[in-house]
């Protein structure tokens, strides 16, 4: 069975403005933490040290510096430095200085996750506009980690409540109708598919998949790419083995509680799935699936209104912190489990044999 050992799970401090580095010492603060992982965060004490000193929780927060990810340490807390020791925070600003240490933080942590120097990644909000530079042209975390690991990366806002996969991520709204096409929802729905087996653990898992147009179009009076496009890539998909159903118009179908009936959504574009997401379900989690690693995040932003404040909530956090370790444990579990499809239970010797072991009999042909 799969591995019980205590992971490595990396945390970068993203934006140094934003509220990153209070929801990580928040969700650290709690000695348990250490007991279930081996955290490793990527950034810099002296930031960390300047907002633990606002928050009143945070006693158990006492991070170790170590030179490299390698020479982590279980049940504590490491830090990697990784981040220019000059530069200095400034909450609720917008500024390239939390952008470059922002960059710095991610690309260290991508290359340990990659070789596997860590296990999981789980990444602390940025912003996108502060981020932008000529060594880094990413519109966030998601596009990032694929050119690092490989893979082509599918966007899933994920909690106990729901799981919203993006056939579209990061693109102006003007764009996204040219996008949509038949080959992309059907290779989107068969990445939605793999996941929910191989990362969740569900065996035959539906799918519901969201309309472009209001009122499903209409019968093409609000737009015809239902009948031309989705609804014709949602019967080859299912053709071909995924249990996938729609379109449906995504007002009703979330005012109407039908996600509740499936174990995930395909939306169109990004605010179609996040906007009732975040409405829906609280303390969500942001999933980058379909890569040959595992990164997740919280679902909020860097929060400048109230960064520096101490009001931050951790909660989201946690739980990507808790997802991701449960994402690793499920793929470990399934890898075991398929890794020789002729292997089967021989209950009453409660152990496992393969088909060589089992006695031979003469054939019919013989």
């Amino acid at each position: 069975m799969s591995e019980n050992r205590v992971l490595k799970v990396g945390i970068t401090q993203g934006d140094i403005n934003g509220i990153g580095s209070e929801v990580i010492i928040k969700a650290l603060s709690d000695s348990r933490m250490c007991e279930l992982v081996t955290p490793v965060l990527y950034g810099s004490s002296k930031i960390f040290a300047f907002y633990r000193k606002e928050i009143e929780e945070g006693e158990g927060f006492a991070p170790h510096s170590i030179a490299s990810a390698v020479d982590a340490r279980s049940r504590r807390i490491n830090l990697v430095e990784c981040v220019d020791e000059n530069v200095r925070p400034e909450p609720g600003q917008v500024t390239s200085e939390a952008g470059m240490a922002a960059v710095q933080a991610l690309q260290c942590a991508a290359e340990d996750l990659k070789n596997g120097v860590i296990d999981v990644l789980v990444t602390a909000p940025i912003n996108k506009e502060s981020v932008q530079s000529d060594a880094f042209r990413f519109t966030g975390h998601t596009e990032f980690l694929a050119s690092v690991t490989g893979g082509e990366p599918l966007m899933v806002m994920c909690s106990d409540l729901m799981r919203v996969g993006l056939a579209t991520i990061h693109l102006p709204v003007a764009e996204v109708s040219e996008r949509i096409t038949g080959e992309l929802i059907v290779r989107r729905l068969h990445q939605l598919q793999k996941m929910l087996i191989v990362d969740f653990g569900i065996v035959a898992p539906k799918i519901a998949v969201l309309s472009l147009n209001p009122h499903a179009g209409d019968g093409g009076l609000l737009g015809g790419e239902e009948d031309k496009i989705i609804r014709p890539a949602i019967a080859e998909a299912y053709a071909q083995g995924v249990l996938a159903f729609g379109p449906f118009a995504a007002d009703g179908f979330f005012a109407a509680g039908n996600y509740t009936r499936y174990d995930a959504v395909l939306a169109m574009y990004h605010d179609q799935g996040l906007a009732p997401f975040k409405a829906l379900t609280p303390y969500g989690v942001n999933y980058t699936a379909s890569l040959p690693v595992v990164r997740t995040s919280p679902d909020h932003g860097v929060a400048y209104d109230i960064a520096g404040k101490g009001l931050a909530d951790p909660a989201s956090m946690r739980q990507a912190i808790f997802t991701a370790v449960d994402i690793w444990r499920n793929r470990s579990e399934y890898a075991e489990m398929s890794r020789n499809p002729l292997r089967r239970y021989e209950r009453d010797k409660g152990r496992d044999v393969s088909v060589a072991d089992l006695p031979q009999t003469e054939s019919d042909d013989a």
